[in-house]
């Protein structure tokens, strides 16, 4: 009888350490990665090309973050990140949370396909032709058309996911509202947009992080004093080699942003991962 009674227990806890060690296992890689460049940008030249490799900066300096903030213009490059980010982000929940709600309504699964071909096309298909049409607008190197350009990135993933977490709100509470002389406006503002704001937070995390880390379209259609934090990272390899101590300080602090972003929403991320799990 003892025995049954600790089963149970014995499976909860064998389920606990595999949950564990499969965490472990899943998470281990990044935050070895990011210890790794976090050492790198607290060492010096010689430590950093040092042969076996120091782990463990003795003593760790921040000579790199100095000369990452002397010699450039760092602090523009990290406003034109924000200000590209922000404003994809903004215009693609402004296009992409109605868009979704509309096709999950209608219930178009041609539209949902057309959306996911729109994400998974390569950026350089979109490239030349937005070139071309900047050349002719003008616009080329300005904040304009970068911010238009990554509308190709945010909008696509933002309605991607509100498609799915507006098919899981149910349709009963927006028909009780009609019935009861709302609009359908008055529906999808009232009922619709409240239920899904976890999915909202969570597609505005995965979309600015994509569209921060973008790098092709910031590369091709800068200028210098409309660079983004991926171009200006990309500075630091040149002909005589990399200079990995300030490369990995420029990276450490591009993070920065993104990670107190994703912090701060933490809560609301978690609710909109699982948003719709259990209907």
């Amino acid at each position: 009888m003892e025995r049954l009674r600790a089963m149970p227990l014995l499976k909860r806890i064998a389920g606990k350490t595999g949950f564990a060690f499969s965490l472990v296992v899943l998470v281990s890689p990044a935050i070895l990665v990011f210890l790794w460049m976090l050492s790198l940008s607290l060492k010096n030249d010689a430590d950093n090309t040092a042969f076996p490799p120091v782990f463990i900066p003795d003593p760790p300096t921040l000579d790199n973050f100095r000369d990452v903030f002397a010699r450039n213009d760092f602090l523009l490059y990290l406003w034109n990140s924000i200000l590209v980010t922000g404003g994809a982000v903004l215009v693609g929940l402004a296009v992409g949370v109605p868009a979704g709600y509309g096709i999950a309504r209608a219930r178009s699964a041609k539209f949902a396909f057309l959306i996911l071909i729109a994400r998974i096309t390569p950026a350089l298909s979109y490239l030349i032709p937005l070139f071309l049409v900047f050349q002719l607008m003008g616009l080329n190197g300005t904040i304009t058309a970068l911010l238009v350009t990554h509308l190709v990135i945010t909008i696509p993933i933002i309605v991607w996911v509100m498609i799915g977490y507006f098919e899981n709100v149910p349709m009963e509470l927006e028909d009780a509202a009609l019935v009861d002389g709302a609009t359908p406006w008055q529906g999808f503002r009232h009922i619709a947009l409240p239920l899904a704001k976890p999915g909202i937070i969570a597609a505005a995390i995965f979309s600015a992080i994509f569209a921060w880390n973008e790098l092709l379209f910031a590369a091709i259609l800068t200028a210098d004093h409309v660079r983004t934090l991926p171009v200006a990272i990309t500075g630091f390899s040149t002909s005589m080699g990399i200079r990995w101590g300030a490369f990995m300080a420029t990276a450490a602090v591009g993070v920065i942003p993104i990670f107190i972003l994703t912090v701060l929403l933490q809560r609301h991320l978690v609710r909109g991962l699982t948003f719709g799990a259990v209907k």
